[in-house]
């Protein structure tokens, strides 16, 4: 026994410089820095829990040897609420090192669910950490996917003044690994009301496995409303004239999904009437404190079609097509005006006596210049309110699987192999039969703003290119073809926008019917309607024959990954350790009593 008193000094000793080591070492960050992915070839998708410490710098690896791209998702970020964005943050890299290029960073200060996508089957994220001794906790979720294969009815674009949406697959199980996105766009001067009649996702606190978020503008690096889960039926509401809803889903647990709808509010202040001329339709608001002087609440308005009604909220709305409701069509000076009239009786409130007058609210839209907006008032006994607006057809840009023009592709942005066929449709979005689309000005540039270098695929309504082919005339589409380039020197996004002509199908000397022609015959027929239209970006993929040699490691999938100072590697040294001390010890001390009982019991020699 004395033995093992003397040995406990040693066993402490070693514990002690053990913990050093395993101190040193968590403070180098040697522990973190690790590869995802790898030789596992089953695992198309992981989910991290990671708990931080102070003053890390870790970083993460993804890869995988296939043609599939990488979607990583932040679902739920707890960093240093006081800490600065350059002190303590994640970036995000493209490919296989934080030498890649940026695909984005994230900081306490973000306000969205951070969400990037690879250009290839590798990528790349690093977490820093400043000093401050706080909580940090972030939940990391990746999957591999091909962009070949989108989901239907997941996301689009919605410019209706109210419509509804719901999940892909609803009431159905929602699909797994989906990533929707949900644009919503309304006229200028409108708010947006979003209600969601069911929402059945996975439960939980922080919603970090399935959710919906939705955003105070077009696109999701818009301030953050909200990001639900579970089974809630909220409401919210926009700032401005767009809204945007994204649903996430992980790889397990699918339920319905969601359904919502929306509807527009009048967000500006007026004090009689306003007219708005879309590309399908006229949209007169009327003040109900206007509609009070003449001790009316707007239910007796009508339109020379009595049938079309009016939206009562907290103003009186009247969405008025222009081939409906009794709107007159008149085509004069290469200018097509829609006209149509609102009428109501008004009555004095006098109980003695009543004078009735016929106010009548003339609508009138011009599609060609601006226009003047005012009241006549003609006689004593009629009141005639004239309205006449500018207005601008609505045209809309998409890509399309095949020349039959059938499916639209409407993942953005959109991967492609280089010299892959590519058909492009442009869309007049209104009401009217009479008129057609056609292609004038097609060009491509490697940014948003189509900035230089330009590329001109189709000119005055000529190919410029050898690979474009330009379909005839085809109504409301406008449509042509092309094979997929890159811009040298320069980023693999392709931006395209097309200028187009809209004209009178009737005039048979018009712009659109006269096809190609050169600059110098561009004066040969005016024509009086012009829009634009854009899409992009269409993103190369990237040469994948490096990533198919690459070497992977394999690591084992953990649903949660906490960068613990003692980690495994630490805890089998320090046990083996422990067991050999103990057995040296056991074997010593049982030597030592063993030599103590033969000298105790041993009998003396006679001499």
């Amino acid at each position: 026994m004395e033995l093992v008193r003397r040995l406990m000094p040693l066993t402490l000793l070693i514990l002690s410089c053990l913990a050093e080591l395993t101190m040193a070492e968590a403070e180098g960050n040697s522990s973190c820095s690790v590869t995802l992915g790898g030789a596992n070839m089953a695992e198309t998708h992981k989910a991290m829990i990671l708990q931080l410490n102070p003053s890390e710098n870790c970083t993460w690896t993804i890869e995988r040897p296939e043609n599939k791209i990488i979607r990583i998702i932040f679902s739920y970020v707890q960093l240093d609420p006081d800490g600065s964005c350059e002190s303590e943050n994640i970036k995000v890299f493209d490919g296989t090192s934080s030498n890649g290029p940026l695909l984005g960073q994230v900081c306490s200060k973000n306000d969205y669910v951070p969400v990037f996508e690879s250009s290839s089957s590798t990528l790349t994220f690093q977490i820093v950490t400043d000093s401050a001794r706080t909580e940090r906790t972030v939940f990391v979720f990746y999957y591999f996917f091909s962009p070949k294969t989108p989901i239907p009815n997941c996301g689009g674009y919605l410019d209706t003044l109210e419509g509804s949406f719901t999940s892909p697959n609803y009431p159905n199980s929602h699909p797994e690994l989906a990533y929707c996105v949900w644009h919503i766009q309304v006229e200028k001067g409108y708010k947006i009301k979003l209600k969601f009649k069911e929402i059945f996702l996975e439960i939980d606190k922080q919603c970090k496995f399935d959710f919906l978020a939705i955003y105070d503008g077009p696109s999701t690096n818009s301030g953050l409303i909200g990001q639900v889960c579970g089974r809630v039926t909220p409401t919210f509401e926009s700032s401005s004239n767009s809204l945007t809803v994204v649903l996430s889903t992980d790889y397990a647990n699918s339920y319905r999904g969601f359904s919502a709808s929306y509807t527009s509010i009048y967000a500006e202040s007026i004090n009689t009437t306003s007219l708005t001329c879309s590309s399908d339709r006229m949209r007169v608001i009327i003040s109900k404190s206007y509609l009070e002087a003449f001790n009316s609440n707007g239910n007796s308005l009508q339109l020379k079609d009595p049938t079309c009604r009016p939206k009562l909220s907290n103003v009186v709305e009247f969405s008025i097509p222009l081939n409906g409701c009794g709107t007159i069509r008149k085509v004069e000076d290469q200018s097509i005006t829609y006209t149509n009239i609102i009428t109501f009786s008004a009555s004095s409130p006098s109980k003695v006596i009543t004078r009735q007058k016929q106010l009548q609210i003339i609508v009138k839209c011009e599609m060609e210049h601006n226009s003047t907006v005012g009241m006549i008032y003609v006689t004593e006994d009629d009141i005639i309110q004239n309205q006449n607006a500018l207005g601008k057809y609505n045209t809309s840009m998409a890509l399309f699987e095949s020349d039959s023009f059938e499916k639209t592709i409407l993942e953005s942005p959109y991967y492609v192999d280089l010299n892959q066929t590519l058909f492009v449709q442009v869309s007049l979005h209104t009401s009217d039969p009479n008129l057609v689309v056609f292609l004038d000005t097609c060009r491509a540039s490697p940014t948003s703003d189509l900035a230089s270098p330009t590329y001109d695929l189709i000119k005055s309504g000529c190919s410029r290119d050898e690979t474009c082919k330009v379909y005839p005339l085809f109504g409301h589409y406008g449509r042509f073809q092309f094979n997929a380039f890159k811009f040298l020197r320069s980023l693999s996004s392709v931006y395209l926008q097309c200028k187009v002509l809209i004209c009178d199908s009737s005039d048979h000397q018009s712009r659109c019917n006269q096809g190609c022609v050169s600059r110098s015959k561009r004066d040969i027929s005016s024509y009086k309607w012009k829009t634009d239209s854009i899409i992009g970006p269409i993103r190369l993929k990237r040469d994948r024959s490096a990533s198919g040699n690459s070497e992977f490691q394999h690591e084992t999938h953990v649903e949660e990954t906490p960068n613990q100072p003692f980690n495994s590697l630490h805890l089998f040294s320090f046990m083996v350790l422990v067991l050999n001390v103990v057995v040296v010890a056991t074997i010593t001390v049982r030597h030592f009593v063993n030599q103590q009982a033969y000298y105790k019991y041993q009998k003396l020699q006679n001499y």
